[in-house]
């Protein structure tokens, strides 16, 4: 009975491996080709420490340790190929609800935890950080956003928008 059991065991696990890819969207799928492509320094199809300790360096982090590469790898259970990455970011991002994600992300903006963001402050940061939005990108952002008379966000209701639809569009 226990080697039935492992048989099935092992189908299940292929199983999970070739479904993966319909676990995400072909345009993420893409995405998620290019960061392997950048990874996979030499161009052999499977990511290897001296791949990370490259792709590291080119970041600027030139003493990571070799524990927290082969940490890394070994999260792979084997040699990390394409859908084998895919699978590991499948299961980091399965494990995660999408509203408590948008939702902590806000968090650093609301310090005091009231579930509001002033807009203005707001709009200031979306277009002085990291990717910079435009003015134009960032009205585009708001025409969904429940904005209050006094300007501030909703962004407990915004994340309920994103994460469900907005009731309006219907």
């Amino acid at each position: 009975a226990s080697k039935k059991a492992s048989n099935k065991r092992q189908r299940g696990n292929q199983k999970s491996c070739s479904n993966v890819f319909s676990m995400f969207e072909q345009s993420q799928i893409q995405e998620f080709k290019e960061a392997f492509g950048c990874i996979d320094q030499d161009r052999d199809g499977v990511i290897k420490k001296q791949d990370l300790k490259e792709t590291y360096a080119q970041l600027g982090k030139l003493n990571i340790k070799d524990e927290e590469l082969e940490e890394m790898l070994n999260e792979g259970k084997g040699p990390i190929n394409f859908t084998v990455f895919l699978t590991l970011f499948g299961e980091k991002l399965n494990g995660t609800d999408p509203e408590d994600t948008i939702l902590a992300a806000f968090k650093p903006f609301d310090p005091n935890g009231t579930g509001f963001v002033n807009k203005d402050e707001f709009k200031r940061l979306l277009m002085n950080q990291a990717d910079k939005f435009t003015a134009d990108e960032v009205e585009q952002a708001f025409t969904l956003a429940p904005i209050d008379p006094i300007g501030n966000i909703d962004y407990k209701q915004l994340c309920y928008i994103i994460t469900h639809g907005d009731e309006k569009e219907e």
